[in-house]
């Protein structure tokens, strides 16, 4: 089977929100018979707001092509959005049915052609594969088999190894299991954090992270040997720095750089290329400062540039290079926030926490491409470089210079 988008390589929906309020669903079937009103929302930097589903969407997910942002929710579909069509007036989804079930958490394969769903009735995986028909459109078909019942608690976060070599599970007490695309256990790690908060799969294919109620993040790596076979999973290194336990925790698109937030009231940015096999830790870069509201989490960019963190239902957005506040979206949904994350290009943030999912310009991250090519330009005396740098400086100012043209 092929496996997940390394910018969407996790699954997360407000994780441990969901596994609290998992008793919940009937009273949130009732609200929808009834037809409760939609949440309005108004920000200059808003592109769209993507409005389809009938129950609250807990999950996003974009395709590694960048063509298609997945979305579930409580009204038993799995819905897939054209990002291209994000800036059009009118927003057309195609609907994959999840019959009596409903999924909490969706991720892409890395080709595109399936996406992995929990369903919460059943507690179980299953994969749904793709097909493109001529007009266009894609019919959903259901892997024969989900995936055995072997964890003890609520699934929290699955992920798909961009690879296409494994998929991971977690869940709200101490497992996380690595499953084989077929769904077979090939392991299962005990990550010794009293309970697991968030977990995810780098974008790289190589390394499963967890975080909980200790103050650490440990990075395990999923070995495989030459001829594709699994090997072992190994403790790769950890994040250590935060006073509290930690909410979440996001990877850049190469996997070389972090963004943790904790419950000390911190984020964190730190570097991750390092060589550990030889004992080598993760350099920390920058610590911000941010008081949170449960339940929250944070994203970082592909590029790295900006990290997105949400607190309740309002959104923060900081740059990376100075840790400062760049934009604050206050009220963006009627109820908390679930899932937050950038799409392939870092042009835009997307949200969903009610029936809706909001689509925001980075103007952030145009706004740090500029500031790090013109201060690279002053360091570089070749003329192409001086001209490539000077190029990207221009198209990250005319990209601005449209968004707040059209949004006065």
């Amino acid at each position: 089977m092929p496996a997940a988008s390394p910018p969407g390589s996790r699954a997360n929906g407000a994780a441990a929100a969901r596994a609290g309020e998992h008793k919940k669903a009937k009273p949130a079937a009732r609200a929808r018979r009834g037809k409760a009103q939609q949440h309005n929302f108004s920000h200059r930097l808003l592109v769209a707001t993507l409005k389809g589903h009938s129950g609250n969407v807990s999950c996003l997910d974009f395709s590694s092509n960048g063509k298609y942002l997945a979305s579930c929710a409580d009204d038993r579909t799995v819905r897939l959005w054209s990002t291209r069509d994000f800036a059009a007036r009118e927003h057309h989804c195609l609907r994959a049915n999840m019959g009596l079930d409903h999924a909490e958490l969706v991720c892409f394969s890395p080709d595109s052609r399936a996406f992995v769903v929990w369903l919460a009735g059943s507690e179980t995986i299953r994969v749904y594969k793709m097909t493109k028909k001529d007009d266009g459109n894609f019919t959903f078909t259901a892997a024969a088999g989900d995936f055995p019942k072997k964890h003890k608690a609520p699934i929290i976060n699955i992920g798909v190894a961009e690879t296409g070599k494994f998929i991971m599970t977690a869940s709200n007490d101490t497992t996380i299991m690595i499953w084989s695309p077929k769904g077979e256990v090939l392991a299962s790690i005990n990550t010794n954090q009293m309970s697991n908060a968030y977990a995810a799969v780098s974008p790289c294919g190589r390394f499963v992270a967890s975080c909980g109620f200790t103050p650490d993040v440990k990075v395990w790596e999923v070995c495989f040997s030459k001829n594709g076979d699994f090997r072992e999973v190994a403790r790769a290194f950890e994040l250590k720095g935060h006073a509290a336990g930690i909410h979440s925790f996001s990877f850049s698109n190469d996997s070389r750089r972090m963004a943790t937030l904790s419950k000390d009231g911190t984020w964190k940015f730190w570097d991750t290329d390092v060589e550990y096999k030889k004992q080598q830790d993760p350099y920390l870069l920058l610590t911000g400062k941010c008081e949170v509201a449960e339940p929250c989490c944070i994203s970082l960019s592909p590029n790295a540039h900006v990290v997105a963190i949400s607190s309740g239902a309002d959104i923060m957005v900081y740059n990376t290079r100075r840790g400062e506040e760049e934009e604050r979206f206050v009220g963006v949904h009627g109820q908390c926030i679930t899932d937050l994350a950038f799409d392939t290009s870092s042009r835009y943030l997307v949200s969903c926490g009610d029936r809706a999912i909001r689509v925001f310009h980075n103007t952030a991250g145009h706004r740090a491409v500029v500031e790090e090519m013109e201060a690279i330009l002053k360091k570089t005396g070749n003329k192409a470089t001086r001209e490539r740098l000077e190029q990207q400086i221009s198209s990250a100012r005319q990209a601005l210079a449209a968004i707040y043209g059209k949004k006065r």
